[in-house]
C-alpha cells in the first residue's frame, strides 16, 4: 500500500475513533441522547463553531476541550498530509522529467521506436532481448505511459516534428522504426527523419503494397506489410513447417527454447581478422559458429563464402551460432575490446 494512502487511512481512523470516543464521553458525562452527543462531537471535532446544544458540566468541557485540540491537530494533519504529498508529486515530476532529459542526453548509437502500439511493441520486446538502447516515442498518452511503466525511455509527443526527434538525438542514432496507425504518420516520419540523418537506418510498416512503395520512395531502407508478412508466414508454416521452425529459432523468435541467434558483425579497420581469408582466421574452429554470407563494403553479398573470400574491413559477416559464441566472435571481427 502506498504510504499516502496509509497515511490517509491513519487520519480517517484518528477522526472516526475521536468520533466515537466523543460520542460514548456526553453520553456518560452529560447524559445526553445518543444522537446529540455524536452531533455535538461532530461539529466540535471538525471545528465549525455551532452553538452548544445543551448547557455543559465542567468535566463535559474540559472533555471538550481535549476533543476540540485533537480535531484542530487532526485537520492540520490532514492539510499538512495533502499538502506534502502535492508538493512530493509536483516535485517528483520535476525530478523525473530532469533525469529522462539526462539520459536522453546520453543516448549515442541508439534506435528510436517511433510508436508504441501492438507492432511498435513487439519490436521493443526485440530490442530488449538483444540489450539494445532505444527511445520511444508515441503521442498517445496511455501508450507512452506503458513505455514508462516498463522503465524505459519514452517521449510523449509528435514523432513527425523536428523538435520531436531532435529531443531523441536523431543525428546520433543507428536506426528508426517507423510503427505508427496510419501510411501518411509513417511517410512523414520517414521523410522528416531521412532529411535529418542521411546514414540512419530506416525501417518502417506499411498496410499495403502501395504504401510500401512511398515509405520507400520517402527513405525507407525496409519495408513490412503485417498482412503480407503474415499470410507469407501462414503458408510456409502449411508448406515448409521444419524450414520455418528453423528460421523461428535461429531468429531467436518468440516461443524458441533454444540459445541460437544469426547475427551481423561488421569487420572493423583494428580487427586481427581483416585482410584474413576466413580459411586462415578459422572462425567457425575456434567460435563453433557457422558463417552464412559475406556482405563485401559495395554491398554484394557472397553467400556460403569459400575459406579464399578475404575479409575486409567494412565487410559484414553474417554468421549464426549460440548467442555467447557470437558475442566472442563479435570481439575478434570487430576489434573492439571485451
Amino acid at each position: 500500500m502506498r504510504p499516502f494512502v496509509r497515511r490517509m487511512l491513519l487520519v480517517v481512523g484518528l477522526m472516526a475513533l475521536a468520533l466515537i470516543a466523543g460520542t460514548i464521553g456526553f453520553v456518560l458525562i452529560e447524559g445526553w441522547s445518543w444522537f446529540d452527543a455524536f452531533y455535538f462531537t461532530l461539529f466540535t471535532l471538525t471545528t465549525v463553531g455551532y452553538q452548544e446544544l445543551h448547557a455543559l458540566s465542567r468535566s463535559g468541557r474540559i472533555f471538550n476541550s481535549i476533543l476540540i485540540a485533537l480535531g484542530v491537530t487532526t485537520v492540520f494533519f490532514a492539510i499538512g498530509l495533502i499538502t506534502q504529498f502535492a508538493v512530493e508529486a509536483e516535485l517528483g515530476e520535476v525530478f523525473k522529467r530532469r533525469r529522462q532529459k539526462r539520459m536522453l542526453d546520453k543516448l549515442d548509437d541508439h534506435y528510436i521506436v517511433c510508436g508504441a502500439g501492438r507492432v511498435g511493441r513487439a519490436v521493443i520486446r526485440e530490442l530488449v532481448r538483444s540489450g539494445a538502447s532505444f527511445a520511444v516515442i508515441d503521442s498517445e498518452p496511455k501508450r507512452a505511459q506503458w513505455a514508462l511503466e516498463q522503465g524505459y525511455m519514452a517521449v510523449l509527443a509528435d514523432a513527425t516534428q523536428d523538435e520531436t526527434l531532435q529531443g531523441v538525438h536523431i543525428e546520433r542514432a543507428k536506426g528508426l522504426v517507423a510503427a505508427l496507425p496510419t501510411d501518411a504518420q509513417n511517410v512523414y516520419i520517414v521523410l522528416t527523419a531521412r532529411g535529418m540523418n542521411l546514414d540512419l537506418t530506416i525501417v518502417a510498416r506499411a498496410s499495403n503494397d502501395q504504401a510500401g512503395a512511398k515509405l520507400r520512395q520517402a527513405g525507407a531502407n525496409v519495408v513490412f506489410t503485417p498482412y503480407s508478412h503474415t499470410g507469407h508466414r501462414l503458408a510456409q508454416a502449411l508448406l515448409r513447417p521444419h524450414v520455418l521452425s528453423f528460421l523461428d529459432m535461429a531468429s531467436a523468435f518468440e516461443g524458441s527454447d533454444l540459445d541460437l541467434q544469426i547475427e551481423q558483425i561488421p569487420v572493423g579497420p583494428t580487427s586481427a581478422c581483416a585482410a584474413c581469408t576466413l580459411e586462415q582466421a578459422r572462425l567457425p574452429q575456434k567460435f563453433g559458429i557457422i558463417v552464412l554470407a559475406v556482405v563485401k563494403n559495395g554491398g554484394r553479398m557472397e553467400f556460403n563464402p569459400s575459406g579464399l573470400t578475404v575479409m575486409q574491413p567494412g565487410d559484414v559477416l553474417i554468421a549464426m551460432g549460440e548467442s555467447s559464441k557470437l558475442r566472442l566472435l563479435e570481439q575478434q571481427v570487430t576489434g573492439e575490446p571485451a
